[in-house]
């Protein structure tokens, strides 16, 4: 499986073209920072199923670098982006609403192509620039006791980590 990051600003439902790309671009100055060449495999696991993508990123010029030198920052931005492309393509569910702080979760999932743009699952994202496979472990345990706030709309959430070290995408499913 592939996943292109460019995708990302061809935009969503609540995520502009714009919006897309700078998440985008945060993630291709994270794998570059680690020292990844484009196309790089990454590892995604949901549950006990694991398998490997081939993450397609746009390259990183020095004018990118400059603007995400907030690294930690581009950790979570870049994060976004992949968890969305991660679940889109997984999942057959996009983006339909950013939700507001204070709900323990990033994002209102809906299904593609549905015009109503219906929340149907939430998801939180977390990403790490050197996680190692306990400190992923532990992040999707933070971020899953985080949903609680939003546990009352009874819809399923994903918590999803990057780690851009290696990278690994680790997929967690709360019904």
């Amino acid at each position: 499986m592939t996943i292109d990051l460019s995708r990302l600003s061809a935009g969503f439902p609540a995520l502009t073209e714009a919006i897309g790309m700078t998440f985008a671009e945060a993630a291709a100055v994270c794998l570059r920072h680690k020292n990844h060449t484009s196309p790089v495999q990454a590892n995604v696991i949901t549950g006990v199923t694991e398998f490997s993508v081939e993450l397609i990123f746009p390259a990183v010029t020095d004018q990118m670098t400059r603007s995400w030198a907030d690294i930690k920052e581009a950790t979570e931005a870049g994060a976004v982006g992949i968890a969305i492309l991660v679940i889109c393509r997984t999942e057959g569910l996009t983006v339909v609403e950013r939700s507001v702080k204070g709900t323990g979760v990033d994002y209102w999932l809906g299904s593609e192509g549905d015009s109503a743009f219906q929340r149907k699952a939430r998801l939180e994202v977390s990403g790490t620039l050197d996680g190692s496979d306990s400190v992923i472990k532990q992040r999707i345990r933070q971020k899953t006791e985080q949903t609680k706030p939003s546990d009352t709309t009874r819809l399923p959430a994903y918590v999803v980590v990057v780690g851009f070290s290696r990278p690994t995408i680790e997929v967690a499913f709360l019904p």
